[in-house]
């Protein structure tokens, strides 16, 4: 049995791994989003989480954020067994409508990313605070609009923001979901450039969610295809294509490179959630 039909686990010592799921199973009722799933993420590395609405990508993250239990398995993140709170994770959310008149400024956005999960506690060294979310905010770019309120700011400027707010912690490990949902392709570029020279300078552990891989593809070490209950985890050379799409729907699936791109060609309703692109 190949590499790609089963599961993979990274080259490096799995004792490093920054992310480790271990015959993880998650189910509803009689409905198996994923079966057995062992994963190593390794720091550094960039995995693209790809597959039709409903396969289970965002529950994915859901799990290692400690937000759902597992059906069967174990999940381990930045060294511990996953759980709500952990320090060691950095969150960028899909992009989203800020209602008009929200009053919060984008680095009061930022400094969630601080203490927003200490309620009623405060943070005790401000100045550190301060720093802290203002480095993030230089490290995306954001200084310019940073002060004006959300509502004002553009969808890109505010997906800018959600990554400094998913960096302020110096995470070891940045789940992404679906965050290039909603952008125009030049701010696609953008947000994908951030997360990766985040990744290259500071080793950090990348899992990210999209329906869309041709913004990342030139950034992406493997990819995890996630469908009906099934699953192939490999290079984008080795799950993109024809003969493994074809075998993971079902059906017949085309794969074409078009100028550097990625075109998945298929029938039925999960290809028409691709968009016709991988």
């Amino acid at each position: 049995m190949s590499e790609t039909t089963t599961t993979v686990r990274a080259q490096a010592d799995t004792a490093d791994a920054a992310i480790r799921l271990r015959a993880a199973t998650l189910s509803f009722g009689e409905r198996v989003l994923w079966r057995d799933l062992d994963l190593d993420v390794t720091p550094g590395e960039f995995i693209a989480v790809l597959g039709p609405n409903g396969s289970g990508k965002t529950s994915l993250l859901r799990v290692l954020l400690g937000r759902l239990d597992l059906s069967s398995g174990t999940a381990q993140v930045a060294g511990e067994q996953a759980s709500v709170g952990n320090s060691g994770i950095g969150y960028v959310p899909q992009q989203k409508t800020i209602d008009a008149g929200v009053q919060m400024r984008g680095v009061d956005l930022v400094g969630l990313g601080v203490d927003g999960h200490r309620w009623g506690l405060g943070w005790r060294r401000r100045g550190e605070r301060a720093r802290r979310v203002e480095a993030a905010i230089d490290a995306v770019g954001a200084r310019r609009f940073a002060h004006a309120p959300l509502d004002t700011l553009s969808g890109g400027e505010q997906q800018r923001l959600r990554v400094a707010q998913a960096l302020v912690g110096d995470p070891s490990v940045l789940l992404c979901d679906e965050p290039l949902l909603s952008l125009d392709l030049a701010n696609q570029r953008l947000v994908a450039e951030l997360v990766d020279r985040r990744r290259r300078e500071h080793d950090t552990a990348v899992l990210f969610v999209t329906h869309e891989i041709n913004p990342i593809l030139p950034l992406v070490d493997r990819v995890l295809y996630l469908v009906d209950g099934e699953f192939r985890i490999g290079t984008p050379d080795e799950v993109m294509t024809s003969e493994t799409l074809s075998e993971l729907y079902n059906t017949e699936v085309e794969v074409l490179r078009v100028r550097g791109r990625l075109v998945v060609v298929g029938t039925g309703d999960d290809m028409d959630a691709l968009g016709g692109t991988a």
